[in-house]
Formats: structure tokens, C-alpha cells, sequence
């Protein structure tokens, strides 16, 4: 995996991955930001949110559970003192489609998080990663 990060202007840089998809990061106006693009820290949230996301849609799916939506809305702390780390991240869960049980929902929050979510175990080391989910009727 490679990627770039390109300063821009001030502290706004333009990164691009080994793909060739590109996210706009700024730091905050205190620091010469101007809200050009996410904070990194962001970046880094959601790029765990993606991962454990598409774990979870892959592991109904080979069980033979077709999702018909996902939706993860992710919170965030972190610590007061540099490195300004994840201590708490709460993750929930909002899934529908046919004939996805409860049981079905746990199970594969629980494998994504605790096996296969490369983001989760290595952001884990730092923070308690709690979730919830909803099953909404279809």
C-alpha cells in the first residue's frame, strides 16, 4: 500500500492513495488552517468506520443475508494531552434487509471488530471501541 500527502497551502494538504483517490485534510484556523478539507484525525476515524463497514456487509453477505442498507455513525474522545489519541470510540450500527436476524447483526459487528477490522485492532490499543446497533424492519 503507498500513498501521498502533498502540502497545499498553510497546513492544508492534498493526499492520494496507491489507487488514485484523493481526500483534502486542514488543520484548524488556530493553526494556519482554513477549513479546506477534513482534520486528520477525521481521516482516521472514518477510515476505521469504512473498514469495519465493509466487514460487516461481507460477513452477511457469506452468510447469505443480503443488507438492503448500512449506515455507521461513528463518536469519537481523545485525550487531553499530546498525542492527542482515540481513547473512546463508539460505534453504532444501523442495518436493514431481509431475513437479517439480530443474532446476525452481532455476529458479524462482533467478527469485524475482534478478527478482521484491521483499523479497530490497531485503534483498540488505545481506545475502548463500544458499539450498538439498530435492525430496521424492511
Amino acid at each position: 500500500m503507498k500513498g501521498t500527502v502533498e502540502l497545499v497551502d498553510g497546513v492544508h494538504f492534498l493526499a492520494q492513495s496507491g489507487t488514485g483517490h484523493t481526500i483534502s485534510t486542514d488543520g484548524p484556523e488556530e493553526s494556519g488552517g482554513r477549513n479546506h478539507g477534513m482534520r486528520p484525525m477525521e481521516a482516521v476515524l472514518l477510515g476505521m468506520g469504512g473498514c469495519t463497514a465493509y466487514d460487516v456487509v461481507e460477513i452477511l453477505r457469506k452468510r447469505r443475508r443480503e443488507p438492503s442498507s448500512l449506515k455507521l455513525e461513528l463518536a469519537a474522545e481523545r485525550d487531553d494531552k499530546i498525542p492527542k489519541v482515540f481513547t473512546h470510540i463508539h460505534l453504532k450500527y444501523i442495518v436493514s434487509g431481509e431475513r437479517i436476524t439480530d443474532r446476525d447483526v452481532v455476529r458479524a459487528i462482533e467478527l469485524s471488530i475482534e478478527k478482521y477490522c484491521s483499523a479497530t485492532r490497531m485503534l483498540s490499543s488505545t481506545a475502548k471501541i463500544t458499539y450498538e446497533y439498530d435492525l430496521l424492519d424492511e
